[in-house]
């Protein structure tokens, strides 16, 4: 009978291979990779099979699966079809990839990805507007490890040429950053990793592969908090990294040499929540520039943050490179500081305010960027807030920003 917990169908490595469908537009990707009959077995859904050890009928099937064990159940470790059924779809949504790995969180991702390209002695060029956890990542474990990180200006694009080292051995991207909102000119940057042999990586979870693809614009590896958008419920903690041919192997094999993994429960949760993600980024996105739009237009706000706005910076290159708006932006009031926010924020009805972002419920975080920034300076006249718009009525949240922002102008005085 071979593996007692074998699927029928054979090797699983199936699921690391291709990477995208060009008979299949992203909305039908979502909804359908990932769903191969081996696993689903006539339903809809994989099952959930939870499993620490698989057992072998015969000596001859063990040694089988000891000598390639990505054949199929090897141990639980390795993941069971409700993982695989994740990872293959996640790979499928990005063209040109050669496969997905999961792990417990998004820093647990990135922690991995960097691991899987970087050692002693190596140097790490990282964006400035980088996510807080990266960072702390970078400064103390990397450090420690004999890896030195060097931050960049988020808008220098080609110029990234100019601060390559000898040893630099990755550059790692976020755009836009998830605080200040800052978009990088990704194909510039990696034209210029690629002309001298360094990896690059980016954290895509503001995007998703549906509004940006990483991997077809050349990055090797794209991160992202599966814990956002991907989930949409804020009720799992995931992250994943699907890689580029040329790293997959050192990304795999690195992540089960960490002892990285998944549940089957949380893997079955983050699939769910994949199916519905293309539907609710469309109604995240309109939403979200719905409200922006309308902040523009308040007195009391300076500048909106949002990318999809005529009046960002990066606009233009989000416009060449990304196809829609995400939830996530900020906004900076024309005055004040951190005491006179609390009017604003305390008194919200459709705002919770906490972190993270990509689900069905709006949420709002005041943000103190200067406190981390290095390469950069980051100098506002008024307090930086930022937004994630969920699934409820627009007008419903506009109304209460719109009392929050009279609360935060009596508060000035």
């Amino acid at each position: 009978m071979g593996r007692r917990c074998q699927y029928a169908g054979g090797d699983r490595r199936g699921v690391s291979a291709g990477g995208g469908d060009s008979e299949r537009r992203p909305a039908t990707v979502v909804a359908q990779a990932g769903r191969r009959p081996e696993w689903t077995h006539g339903i809809v859904n994989p099952p959930v099979y939870r499993a620490s050890t698989c057992l072998f009928e015969t000596l001859a099937d063990l040694d089988r699966a000891i000598a390639d064990p990505d054949a199929g159940l090897y141990y639980g470790r390795r993941g069971t079809p409700t993982q695989w059924a994740l990872e293959a779809a996640l790979t499928e949504l990005e063209p040109g990839a050669a496969g997905t790995k999961l792990y417990p969180s998004g820093v647990a991702a990135i922690s991995a990805a960097l691991l899987s390209v970087l050692k002693t002695g190596d140097h790490l060029l990282m964006v400035d507007s980088v996510y807080e956890p990266t960072r702390l990542f970078c400064s103390r474990t990397l450090r420690d490890l004999g890896i030195e990180t060097s931050y960049y200006d988020p808008t220098i694009g080609a110029g990234i040429a100019d601060l390559i080292q000898p040893n630099t051995r990755a550059i790692f991207m976020e755009s836009p950053g998830s605080l200040t909102f800052e978009v990088q000119d990704v194909p510039a940057i990696v034209a210029a990793a690629k002309a001298r042999g360094i990896v690059t990586l980016i954290d895509n979870t503001w995007a998703t592969p549906l509004l940006f693809a990483a991997i077809g614009h050349g990055v090797d590896l794209s991160v992202q908090s599966l814990t956002k958008f991907v989930v949409g419920h804020s009720d799992v903690l995931m992250g994943s990294v699907t890689a580029a041919p040329g790293v997959w192997e050192r990304l795999r094999t690195t992540s089960y040499r960490l002892g990285q993994t998944v549940s089957a429960d949380d893997a079955y949760l983050t699939l769910r929540g994949l199916r519905t993600l293309h539907a609710r980024m469309e109604r995240h996105g309109r939403s979200a520039l719905e409200v922006a739009r309308w902040l523009e237009a308040q007195p009391s706000v300076a500048q909106v943050l949002h990318p999809g706005l005529h009046t960002h910076p990066g606009h233009a290159i989000w416009q060449r490179d990304f196809h829609g708006a995400s939830s996530l932006f900020a906004m900076i009031l024309r005055e004040g500081g951190r005491p006179e926010t609390g009017p604003l924020v305390d008194g919200l009805k459709h705002f919770g305010m906490g972190f993270s972002f990509g689900g069905y419920e709006s949420l709002i975080l005041p943000v103190e960027p200067h406190t981390i920034r290095t390469a950069t300076r980051w100098a506002a006249d008024g307090p930086l807030v930022r937004l994630h718009i969920g699934l409820e009525d627009p007008g419903d949240l506009i109304a209460d920003l719109e009392a929050g922002l009279l609360r935060y102008e009596t508060a000035l005085g």
